[in-house]
């Protein structure tokens, strides 16, 4: 691994020990029993260990980085299909998509069988999961329920496999491994949804979209997103990026995950929840954490592929 990416996980540690300090004094003047200060704690706990799980797993390799990413897809699967409503005749369905789908993913993930890791999902998983459920002879509303299991494989195991799939690119004059490649995508994604809650609590006075995501102010999207372009402009030294690319390739990954994090909050709203489960103190579900990854991971992925992959 390169200098700068044990430089940028200390960095990270670093902001993490100041956000606790800075926590654990504000608890202290507000008292106990203030929400706000609560949920921020919590959050800054579960960043503790969220970068601390992925940290190791990058610097173990590849192997491990796939397998955390497997456990990570198939608790926002479970999330999700728990909140979706599902019949007795969804039974086979939700076998292969859970105990055949998920693990063939990332498994032909760590062959580093691109092509077809490219269509196992939304080619073979969309006819072998719809043949299934019409076999089970359950026809009552059909469509929706299909639509539904097939969408929370397409978002929480194809969509998430992307940020992984990342360490399967060959590309020239780079880190072997690029390891720093995909801790450079994580920061990005993550660090413009924490931006975005910083900028919205302290200056957000504009809804982005009230009706689907509350708390999502215009201001909070608009400084958080250009923070987290400034950092990756920051640590383009971790990618095979030029600093105008990283500047670019920020932008559209921004962009990406705050369209993931408004398309999966409508879903919740829709299923008249607030989170989509209770896993990660201060932050709601897995999928409540990952949601922006789900969609920015395969824009990422095939921008650099495309641009930069010989």
């Amino acid at each position: 691994m390169p200098q700068l990416f044990w430089i940028t996980l200390a960095g990270m540690a670093g902001v993490l020990a100041v956000a606790t300090t800075a926590g654990r004094l504000l608890a202290r003047r507000a008292g106990p029993e203030n929400t706000t200060v609560l949920n921020l704690n919590q959050r800054i706990n579960a960043w503790w260990v969220m970068t601390a799980v992925g940290g190791a797993a990058l610097v173990a390799g590849k192997h491990a980085t796939i397998a955390l990413f497997l456990v990570c897809s198939f608790f926002a699967l479970r999330e999700f299909i728990t909140l979706t409503p599902t019949k007795e005749g969804d039974y086979s369905s939700l076998v292969l998509v859970f105990y055949v789908a998920l693990p063939a993913q990332y498994v032909v993930l760590a062959m580093e069988w691109y092509g077809l890791f490219a269509i196992l999902i939304p080619v073979w998983g969309f006819l072998v999961i719809s043949a299934a459920a019409a076999f089970a002879q359950d026809t009552a509303d059909f469509l929706e329920r299909n639509a539904k299991i097939q969408w929370a494989l397409m978002v929480c195991v194809y969509g998430l496999s992307h940020a992984p799939a990342l360490l399967l690119l060959r590309i020239p004059d780079y880190f072997s491994g690029n390891g720093p490649l995909l801790l450079y995508f994580l920061l990005v994604v993550q660090s413009s949804d924490v931006f975005q809650y910083v900028c919205g609590k302290i200056w957000g006075l504009t809804p982005l979209s009230p009706k689907v995501s509350p708390n999502k102010t215009v201001e909070g999207l608009v400084g958080g997103g250009l923070l987290a372009v400034l950092l990756g402009l920051l640590l383009h030294g971790l990618t095979p990026f030029a600093p105008w690319e990283a500047a670019l390739m920020s932008l559209v990954t921004v962009a990406a995950g705050v369209i993931g994090g408004l398309v999966l909050s409508a879903v919740k709203r829709s299923l008249g929840a607030k989170d989509w489960g209770e896993m990660l103190a201060g932050h709601g579900g897995m999928l409540d954490r990952v949601d922006s990854i789900c969609f920015a991971a395969p824009v990422f992925f095939h921008l650099t592929r495309f641009f930069f992959v010989p």
